[in-house]
């Protein structure tokens, strides 16, 4: 029978970006079937944004987030974070690319990658054209899907299925009914996969 992980992430989340390959690795290694929900933080189930939390929290937040890059090979750039618009329109992309079965893998990390490491601005429509087009995706063909009801309520599933389940924050990945939340967490999922299920 083939091991299925549900995959809770967003491409706003840098801490899905840098723990992606390394899950996607993870997966592979085990023979695991990861099934995508793109999903926002679930704030009924406590899930709390960065910049809603104190001041001190969020400098803690930052220096972990920049150690555990290192360890996973990845170059943040955090200039002008600011001025970027919502890269949540991305996030619909990839859902669209889920729903039509096409590479949402390469996607994820594409618009990743140019959100995280060079600043670009994703929430940007030409912007995800570009990079869905490098790819090798129909960009326009995802964008118009992102609008179908078809991916409307592939959407709404996913939030669904996380707040369920008990999601608050991404990436979650969840194994036999566990939830693993961040990627400082993919070791407990891989002792999971290999059958030595942690005592919670």
């Amino acid at each position: 029978m083939t091991k299925t992980i549900d995959y809770f992430f967003s491409i706003g989340s840098p801490w899905a970006f840098i723990g992606l390959e390394a899950f996607s690795a993870l997966a592979g290694q085990y023979g695991a079937a990861i099934k995508p929900h793109v999903i926002p933080l679930i704030e009924e189930n406590g899930g709390i944004y960065s910049r809603n939390r104190p001041e001190i929290r969020r400098a803690y937040w930052m220096k972990d987030l920049k150690r555990w890059a290192s360890v996973r090979g990845k170059v943040l750039n955090f200039d002008n974070r600011a001025s970027l618009s919502d890269p949540a329109p991305a996030g619909a992309l990839v859902a669209a690319a889920i729903e039509r079965g096409d590479d949402w893998l390469a996607l994820t990390l594409a618009l990743q990658e140019a959100f995280w490491v060079r600043g670009e601005d994703i929430g940007k429509l030409d912007v995800r054209l570009s990079i869905a087009g490098a790819a090798g995706l129909d960009g326009t063909a995802l964008e118009e899907h992102a609008q179908s009801e078809a991916a409307q309520a592939f959407r709404t599933s996913s939030y669904d299925v996380a707040k369920t389940a008990g999601v608050f924050g991404v990436p979650t990945y969840r194994y036999e009914g566990e939830l693993y939340w961040g990627q400082d967490s993919l070791p407990f999922l891989e002792r999971h996969l290999k059958g030595e299920k942690l005592a919670a």
